[in-house]
């Protein structure tokens, strides 16, 4: 028997190794029937965070066929989608299916939702093979279920945007709002943003600006992002620089920031983000390419004085927020639409 604190939490369903949480665990129990405080979504589309579909498809030599059979294979194994390299899953949308009677979300049958876990720790079963996905995109449409536990996080989708740029904002709705919130508490006006012409990214520099920063610099990887960013009109400064590259971020930033915030998809961005940030100053690693050993030892490697934030995927207010800066912003927009297949 599980307590009521483990089956909120999922443990229930751990297969092995007993005793861990489902994010930490190897395999899931997926069946599709619930227990008293679960819900069941019947799966449409996935979102595979942009760390995992990068290594995935490098891995695969760009084969859509080869990361199909990838996925396919991971999720059959594990119950869930993690990456068993990076670690890292993404999210889904789907139309609520089942909701046990203690569940405490509030969902309602055939309501459409966005869950706000991460794949990681969702128990999830796919029944169409995928067929309808031709592996070259971090959207994956599919048939399947999947399992919500009572400390789950899930989101009513809204009626006036398309499913897919929901769940490409939604996905990271966890950057602008973690942006936002130490803009506010530590008052920082300079900000700086890793990879800031991506859906992250450029979320990330509409919040900084909405909560009170006052000169926004992006960083991006190449001439053609540069333009794109530029013509949002979301950063006062667009500099050009490989994130992995130290010296190079170092130089291009120029003036350390208060705050930086990771976007990238990359690994090894850690150092160049914290010599782009001045002493007494925060760095957001909102990636899950991040190293965070890299980032501790290369900090006190430099003596830096900067503090280091791992960018929480759960804010509160963190799905209105990024929903109503796409709304708001037309920049925005302009740099997400075009990634959203």
């Amino acid at each position: 028997m599980h307590g009521s604190t483990e089956r909120a939490l999922g443990v229930h369903r751990v297969l092995e190794p007993v005793g861990v949480l489902p994010q930490a665990a190897r395999r899931l129990d997926a069946d599709p029937a619930i227990g008293p405080d679960e819900v069941r979504i019947s799966v449409q589309r996935l979102n595979l965070d942009a760390a995992s579909f990068r290594q995935l498809s490098e891995a695969c030599g760009g084969d859509g066929n080869a990361v199909r059979s990838a996925v396919l294979e991971i999720v059959a194994t594990r119950g869930k989608m993690q990456n068993p390299v990076t670690g890292s899953g993404g999210m889904l949308i789907g139309t609520v299916d089942a909701v046990g009677p203690e569940s405490p979300l509030g969902l309602l049958v055939g309501q459409r939702v966005a869950t706000l876990v991460s794949l990681t720790l969702t128990p999830l079963r796919i029944i169409d093979g995928l067929a309808n996905w031709d592996g070259r995109s971090e959207q994956v449409p599919t048939e399947g279920t999947a399992i919500l536990f009572a400390r789950s996080i899930a989101a009513v989708l809204p009626d006036d945007l398309p499913d897919a740029v929901s769940l490409a904002v939604l996905d990271v709705c966890g950057a602008p709002a973690a942006t936002a919130r130490v803009v506010e508490r530590a008052g920082a006006r300079s900000v700086v943003v890793l990879g800031a012409a991506g859906k992250s990214g450029s979320l990330s520099l509409a919040a900084a600006r909405a909560a009170g920063a006052t000169h926004l610099t992006g960083l991006v990887r190449d001439d053609a992002e540069a333009g794109a960013l530029s013509a949002s009109g979301l950063a006062d400064r667009v500099v050009v620089a490989d994130a992995t590259d130290p010296l190079a971020v170092a130089a291009a930033v120029g003036t350390p920031a208060d705050l930086t915030v990771v976007c990238v998809d990359v690994p090894g961005a850690e150092h160049g983000a914290i010599l782009a940030t001045a002493d007494g100053g925060s760095v957001v690693f909102f990636s899950m390419a991040t190293s965070f050993s890299a980032a501790a030892l290369g900090a006190e490697g430099m003596a830096a004085d900067v503090t280091m934030l791992v960018g929480n995927g759960y804010t509160p207010g963190h799905a209105d927020l990024a929903l109503e800066l796409y709304r708001s912003n037309p920049g925005v927009r302009a740099l997400i639409e075009p990634r959203v297949h």
